[in-house]
């Protein structure tokens, strides 16, 4: 590298380092700018002439996530500081000692939780059930470990343009998986939004860009309708005198994806792409005054949807989320979304938990998520081995919904939807949720498993008889419940476990025979046993006759001998690409039991891989198949790579999406397309009309995706038909 150069990468990073600094002015003194400037020098130092892998100083990488945690996640000095320095702790270039003495106790605590994390991405970057357990108790040392983390995967995931299509759908599933979901709890919607549309991006990239071009081409359509409903808006608070702003946020791309899937809408058909945000300038104590006037006025103006009225106002939700939503019919009968909040609830609202907390005065950049977290780590740390309910239950508690109900004495309570009562008792305290046997929802006697409603006033009645008992786990929705109730239980049992133990060891002695480990195997092979405690709990619960133990004890019954579980293995044809063996798919493999799967019917010419199920052999999906990410992300131990062979004569079952007007003949006319073509078998066709469309199934056998193109082109030029599509029949 020259000497200009040179000159010209340290002008560089000072930009980058002042524009820093910039964005942190309102929220650093004179002695923060000190610290974090010392976090910087000390992070250019030990990087001097490292770097990225596209040839950039390693130093960029640092600032950019000091950068977005800042400005995009509303964190403080303490969080910048720690961008700053976690990499070269992590790279041993600066001990934690001499993090506490320069920095203090927090940052350190904060960067040790940040090592941990890049320590369990280097050791296996894949989120097995193991891993995913020691990641979340990383996160839950604090808040801020999350939002650092989180600032980190964004910069990758913004940095993928260049990378290979392995690396940019590894790193998509992974946000998908985890960090969309903690965004959307953490309230972070501006950096959710942002995260799918990359992902998606990445993941589904046809559609994606389908998506894009389709909105730049109606951009000039929609701001001229969005002009046309905001002017009357404009007029009428102009007339009230108040300070405001008025802002059109288009749907993100993968927002109006998920609205097509789940409508069954077409683009054009997606009405609310876009919605109308009302920002008021007010005191604190006239805000929500302030945002019920908007609301006034523009339901004067528009008549309102009475079942999309939202008022978090009154109400805010667990995240600090605050603002009132409603949905009004506009200008040629579309239905408009309308958010009015004030300029401190947007700040919350596009930066969540962490600008909430800010504006309570906290001391502590976590506020209560920190709370959440510690019960995060408690579910963990109780959760026993069954790693992959621990995640279903984890996420589940992530995307909940809430609703709100009264104690007794008028107390609020957060709860998710679809709470119980015993939820609700739980959510108390655990004593009062293992004793409950009932109580009341607005003064009448309901049952444990009556389920609440927004507004409820509810009181509990226990008894100390009452034990907690496992249907409890098929009604309860709430992680701390479920996991109060495996607890109480796993007590019990274990209690019980103890006093089958004495049984048995008081017989055995009766019977003169050794109460040692050889025997005991000896009675959990013969009942299939994995664990003693099994077994005693077995003989507590009086499953086996003690008669029955003596003569197995005794060799008076035959003891099968114990089955091990062997690993599933497998062999087949192999090709090596890139040092990397592959399942290659063809009709002629006989050494390999693998089947094509039913949820995504793959077709010669989809991208795909192998999925090692249990009994099954190897199961092939495509790459697109609404069940890859799962399967990818929980179990990639279990993941094969899979190639095509040549195509040679086989054939694959594949079915067409078919939506369009109900002209007369419009099956006959496609049942004509597809029987033309010799080279295609229609199985069946289903088709359902309505209101002068119709909705139609058709199953064909084909012989490739290039095929299955052609006959979709053919199909589209059927008169009625408006969209042709290829199906995933979700299993």
């Amino acid at each position: 590298m020259t000497e200009f150069n040179r000159e010209e990468e340290r002008r560089q990073i000072l930009f980058r380092y002042k524009h820093l600094l910039a964005t942190c002015k309102n929220i650093v003194t004179r002695a923060d700018i000190k610290l974090v400037r010392k976090a910087f020098e000390l992070s250019l130092k030990d990087r001097e002439g490292e770097r990225r892998t596209n040839g950039e100083p390693a130093i960029y990488k640092s600032i950019s996530i000091a950068q977005i945690v800042v400005e995009e996640l509303g964190l403080g000095r303490t969080s910048v500081i720690c961008s700053l320095l976690y990499d070269i702790v992590q790279k041993n270039r600066i001990t934690i000692e001499e993090v506490t003495n320069l920095f203090g106790p927090k940052v350190a605590q904060i960067i040790q939780g940040l090592v941990k994390v890049t320590n369990i991405y280097n050791q296996n970057p894949s989120l097995q059930s193991e891993n995913f357990r020691k990641l979340l108790l990383s996160f839950a040392d604090d808040v801020r470990v999350v939002l650092i983390i989180m600032a980190d995967r964004l910069f990758n995931l913004r940095s993928l343009e260049n990378k290979s299509v392995k690396e940019q759908q590894s790193l998509s599933k992974e946000i998908e998986f985890l960090y969309i979901p903690f965004a959307h709890r953490l309230g972070m919607y501006n950096v959710k939004s942002d995260m799918e549309d990359l992902a998606l991006r990445y993941l589904k990239p046809d559609v994606y860009f389908e998506i894009e071009k389709k909105l730049k081409d109606s951009e000039e359509q929609r701001q001229k309708y969005i002009k046309d409903f905001v002017d009357p808006i404009k007029t009428e608070l102009d007339q009230f005198g108040m300070k405001y702003k008025i802002k059109a946020r288009t749907k993100s791309i993968a927002s109006i994806l998920h609205k097509m899937e789940t409508k069954q809408v077409e683009f054009e058909e997606v009405y609310d792409i876009f919605a109308i945000r009302v920002i008021v300038k007010a005191t604190p104590k006239k805000e929500k005054s302030e945002c019920w006037k908007v609301y006034s006025a523009v339901s004067d103006l528009y008549r309102p949807n009475p079942n999309r009225l939202r008022d978090w106002i009154t109400i805010p939700k667990s995240n600090g989320y605050e603002s009132l939503h409603t949905t009004v019919m506009g200008p040629d009968n579309r239905w408009v979304e309308v958010q009015i909040r004030s300029k401190r609830m947007n700040r919350i609202a596009e930066q969540g938990f962490a600008a909430h907390w800010k504006y309570k005065g906290g001391k502590s950049e976590g506020g209560g998520l920190d709370a959440w977290l510690q019960d995060i780590r408690e579910v963990i740390e109780s959760h026993g081995s069954d790693s992959i309910d621990l995640i279903d239950s984890f996420k589940a508690d992530l995307y909940h919904k809430e609703i709100y109900v009264f104690t007794p004495k008028g107390d609020l309570k957060q709860l998710s939807a679809g709470a119980t009562l015993l939820d609700f008792a739980y959510s108390i305290h655990s004593d009062v949720g293992d004793k409950c046997i009932g109580g009341t929802v607005n003064q009448k006697n309901v049952s444990i498993k009556q389920v609440l409603n927004n507004g409820d006033q509810v009181s509990i009645t226990t008894s100390n008889s009452q034990k907690p008992k496992s249907d409890w786990l098929n009604f309860v929705v709430s992680t701390k419940a479920k996991n109060k109730i495996r607890q109480s239980m796993k007590e019990e049992m274990l209690k019980e476990a103890d006093l089958g133990k004495e049984t048995l060891k008081r017989r055995m002695k009766n019977w003169k025979i050794e109460f040692c480990d050889e025997n005991i195997r000896k009675l959990m092979n013969y009942y299939k046993y994995k664990l003693a405690v099994d077994l005693y709990h077995g003989i507590a619960l009086e499953k086996h006759e003690l008669s029955e133990i003596k003569d197995i004890l005794t060799d008076k019954k035959e003891v099968e001998k114990p089955t091990v579980d062997e690993p599933f293995e497998y062999t087949a044809k192999k090709i090596t690409k890139e040092g990397e063996d592959v399942l290659i798919v063809d009709e002629n493999v006989s050494n390999v039991e693998y089947s094509l799967a039913s949820c995504c019917n793959p077709i010669f010419g989809d991208e795909i891989f192998g999925f090692i199920s249990i009994g099954k052999g190897i199961r092939i999906h495509r790459l697109g198949c609404p069940n890859a990410n799962e399967m990818q992300t929980r179990y990639p131990y279990r993941v094969v790579k899979a190639n095509w062979t040549d195509k040679g004569s086989a054939s694959y079952q594949a079915v067409l999406h078919i939506t369009g007007e109900d002209e007369l003949g419009i099956v006959s006319n496609i049942s004509d397309v597809i029987s033309k073509d010799l080279r295609v078998q229609m199985r069946s066709i289903s088709v359902d009309t309505n209101a002068g469309s119709f909705v139609g199934n058709v199953t064909v056998v084909i012989a490739s995706t290039e095929h299955l193109d052609t006959l979709i082109v053919k199909l589209k030029r059927v008169k009625g038909v408006q969209r042709v599509t290829r199906y995933d029949p979700v299993n």
